[in-house]
Parts: structure tokens; C-alpha cells; sequence
């Protein structure tokens, strides 16, 4: 009998529901066992009895169905709201871009059917402006550049360029830059056609030098350049080269050459000359195209 006593009770479980409480007190029931997927942090009521009832022995397999039963949800629920998965939010948005609307070419198009020259000729000012902004692909000309003289006065004429298109600024510094180099080799006398040993000696002989021929052979100097003006496809540069020395002009003819062959298409260059084409005396405004560089 005193063993008996000293004997905790046995109690006897049936096979129904533990949470039902009709075998444990509400404070004695052990609470249910639920597994959530780790990538969600959200409570799903209607998993929770199926989460609750899952036994030791195929709670991974239940893990993994509810883990893919989650994600079906979160895609089905970025779908249906538009938006964008926590996953690949922050990729998306780095491919997305957002184009601002030009309503500027909005009303041309608008306009086409009703007047389609004026649209067009809209279209080709709006290039003609922007065209800094546009990208070429090639930018020279295989067109040989065509060469004219029109009564050249070495010590008072125009140089006149036309280009087959409005050059762009940096074509515009490309050539300004050559025209300075050629103006700073004439004018310290590097441009003398009756100093010419070397281009002159045979090519079979070793070159040689005389420097009292070259120091006696009367200098040439360029003395004067003007500004580089320009007028949408048009160019003009004053110069005043002082003696007739043809070299220099070689010289400049055959830089403007390949500029125009792998830079900027130039359709010809004139010699001399007080007008040509369309250029316009005292027109300076640069909505038009026009502008003055320094040499």
C-alpha cells in the first residue's frame, strides 16, 4: 500500500484530438508543433492546421510543399497587384528606365499629315541644332575634296570652306587647331619652298645638310591670320601670308584633305575670292548657325 502511494498516477491518453480538451486542462495541453518556411514572415491561418498536424516523420516533406505553396503565393500576389518580388525588386529596377517624352517631336509627328513639308522641314532643323547630340557613325567622306582658286592674293585674301554638313564643335576645334599649327609653322619660316635640301636630294645617297645654304636662302613668314567664322556649312579665315610661297598652301590642302577624308566631309575649298554662295555679311547669330573662333 505505501508503495502504491509513492507512485505518480498513471493517466490514460485516448486517441482524440489534444487540443480538443476533454483529455488535459486548457493550462496542461501541450500546444501544437507548426514549422513556417524561413524566407516568409508573414502568418498563414489556412496552414496552420496542416502545419499543426503534421507528424515527425513527414515534416520535411510537409516543409518543402509549404515553402513552394509560399512562394506560389508571393508571385501570384506581385502579379496580381503589378508589382515586383522581394527578390528581384532590386534588379528590376536597375534594367528599368525611364525615357522622358519630347513633346516637341510629339507636334511634329501630330502635324505631318496636315502639312507634311513644314513637318519635314521642322524635322531637319531640329537635326540640324541637336546634332551634337546625335551619333555617327562615320564621320569623313570619300569624296575627294575639290580645290578652286578665285583671284588669291597672298597678302589679302579669304580661304572658304564648305562642308557637306554643319560641322560639329569638336570638327570645328579639329580645324581650327590644324589652322593654328599651319599658321605658327609659316610664320617662323618653316613653310620655304627654296630651302628644300633634303626632299630634293636623291633617295639612292645618304641625306645630307648644308647649313650655310640654309641660312642664306632669303626667309619666308606668314604674317597675319584672321578669325575662323562660320555660317552652318559654311567657313571662311582671312589670311595675309605676305610672300607667294606655294608650300604653304600644299601644306594646308593636304592637312584639310585628311581631315575631310576621316573627320568631317569637306565638299570643296576656295581660294580668294570677297563672296561665296550663300554666306551673309554681318550675320552673326548663332540660332542660325553662326559663330567666330579665335586663331
Amino acid at each position: 500500500m505505501l508503495i502504491s502511494l509513492l507512485q505518480p498516477p498513471k493517466l490514460k491518453l485516448t486517441s482524440c484530438d489534444v487540443s480538443c480538451g476533454t483529455c488535459f486542462p486548457a493550462s496542461a495541453r501541450p500546444l501544437p508543433f507548426i514549422t513556417l518556411p524561413s524566407s516568409c514572415s508573414r502568418w498563414r491561418p489556412e496552414t496552420s492546421a496542416l502545419v499543426a498536424t503534421t507528424s515527425r516523420s513527414g515534416r520535411s516533406d510537409e516543409h518543402q510543399k509549404l515553402q513552394k505553396e509560399f512562394e506560389e503565393d508571393d508571385e501570384d500576389e506581385d502579379e496580381n497587384y503589378g508589382g515586383v518580388s522581394s527578390r528581384n525588386s532590386f534588379r528590376r529596377r536597375e534594367e528599368e528606365k525611364d525615357y522622358d517624352r519630347d513633346p516637341e517631336f510629339a507636334e511634329i509627328l501630330g502635324g505631318y499629315f496636315d502639312n507634311p513639308e513644314k513637318a519635314q522641314a521642322r524635322v531637319e532643323e531640329r537635326i540640324r541644332k541637336k546634332r551634337s547630340k546625335i551619333l555617327h557613325t562615320k564621320t569623313g567622306s570619300s569624296l575627294p575634296m575639290k580645290v578652286t582658286f578665285n583671284k588669291f592674293d597672298f597678302s589679302n585674301s579669304y580661304i572658304w570652306l564648305e562642308f557637306y554638313n554643319a560641322p560639329l564643335p569638336n570638327d570645328i576645334s579639329l580645324i581650327c587647331n590644324a589652322v593654328r599649327s599651319w599658321h605658327i609653322v609659316g610664320r617662323l619660316g618653316g613653310c620655304n619652298s627654296m630651302n628644300m635640301q633634303l626632299s630634293q636630294s636623291p633617295l639612292d645617297k645618304r641625306p645630307s645638310y648644308d647649313a650655310i645654304q640654309g641660312a642664306n636662302v632669303t626667309p619666308t613668314t606668314f604674317y597675319n591670320i584672321g578669325d575662323f567664322e562660320v555660317q552652318d556649312n559654311l567657313a571662311r579665315i582671312w589670311v595675309d601670308i605676305g610672300t607667294s610661297e606655294p608650300l604653304l598652301l600644299d601644306i594646308l590642302i593636304n592637312a584639310l584633305t585628311h581631315i575631310s577624308s576621316d573627320y568631317i566631309g569637306i565638299k570643296q575649298v576656295a581660294f580668294g575670292g570677297s563672296e561665296f554662295e550663300n554666306w551673309k555679311e554681318n550675320f552673326t547669330s548663332e540660332d542660325a548657325g553662326c559663330s567666330v573662333h579665335k586663331i
